[in-house]
């Protein structure tokens, strides 16, 4: 496995309250949720989601906690009920497939709850706060 994720990231992460600050925490924790490492023979990015995940009931009981970080954070951004309830449903999906084995398994690799509710929390942000909108190139 190969890391994927500048460390780097971390050194600069803002503890603010701040749209740019929030944007930038929440782009950094799904990325350590979902594209950590790639699996060489797939060439698939995975991330501490899968990982955690392999335990039995506990890994996936914590991978939703972990989920459920980011559901907080768009509550706090002030995304609509219907938003937040696709988040939840998000979450609530990977976890409950994580508890059929292999499943569950294979499931956090290619049903990335994490990503889906990331894209939910910029398409909001870029409408609500265009400001706060992080140019990469």
């Amino acid at each position: 496995m190969t890391a994927r994720i500048d460390p780097r990231i971390f050194d600069s992460l803002p503890m603010g309250r701040d749209v740019a600050s929030v944007r930038r925490r929440i782009e950094a924790l799904e990325a350590v949720l979902e594209r950590m490492f790639v699996i060489p023979g797939i060439n698939r990015p995975v991330g501490l989601d899968a990982i955690v995940g392999l335990i039995p009931v506990v890994g996936d009981v914590i991978a939703a906690a972990m989920g459920s970080w980011l559901v907080w954070e768009a509550r706090n951004l002030g995304l609509s009920r219907f938003q937040m309830a696709r988040m939840m449903g998000n979450v609530g999906f990977d976890a409950v497939l994580g508890l059929v084995p292999f499943v569950g398994d294979a499931a956090d690799i290619y049903f990335r709850s994490n990503t889906r509710n990331l894209r939910i929390i910029r398409r909001h942000l870029d409408k609500h706060h265009p400001a706060g909108v992080v140019l990469e190139g």
